[in-house]
């Protein structure tokens, strides 16, 4: 299996961990640290040795780790060394650590929604909207805004392809439908 498919779901894994905990540059610090320590050839040859047991695994490379860092590794970061070791995925360290640099980057660009209200907008309620947005995809957004007499109240909201679609127009459209169904 290639190495990137393998450490998809760990850096996904990290990075909402590293989010909900707001530590993002920690687990940074300690991905490249560890993935430098798991790419020497006396690291490896030790992981690879039969002779030493996973315990002696586990406290080898979490004091190296924690020594390159200067800091005591979170009970998280023990856990995740823990799990590396426990399914062999030492060789995995580095593509982990890049597709959880990958994440963080991607999650810091901003994005740009179109909000379409039946009614011009007030500054609070875009204020509203740009909050709500923001603390549901965690980065910087943009809103432009349109009106569009059609739909009588609420708003749509574009992303991109996605669509969030409030407005009433929207739902008599909808109750029209159940209704003609039964």
């Amino acid at each position: 299996m290639e190495l990137s498919t393998i450490a998809k779901p760990y850096a996904q894994a990290i990075f909402e961990i590293a989010g909900q905990s707001n530590n993002v540059s920690d687990w940074s610090g300690f991905l490249a640290a560890a993935s430098a320590i798991m790419s020497d050839k006396n690291t490896k040859a030790f992981i690879a040795s039969p002779g030493k047991s996973m315990s002696q695994k586990f406290d080898l490379i979490s004091a190296l780790i924690a020594k390159t860092n200067a800091r005591v590794l979170s009970q998280q970061e023990a856990a995740f060394i823990n799990l590396i070791l426990s399914n062999d995925r030492s060789t995995a360290l580095s593509s982990i650590a890049d597709a959880f640099e990958s994440a963080v980057s991607n999650a810091n660009k901003s994005k740009n929604f179109k909000v379409i209200s039946a009614f011009e907008l007030s500054d609070a309620e875009q204020k509203a909207i740009v909050e709500n947005l923001t603390s549901k995809h965690k980065t910087t957004v943009s809103v432009e805004t349109e009106i569009d007499k059609t739909l009588k109240g609420g708003v749509i909201i574009k992303e991109g392809d996605k669509v969030i679609d409030t407005s009433i127009k929207a739902r008599v459209d909808a109750l029209g439908v159940s209704l003609s169904v039964n």
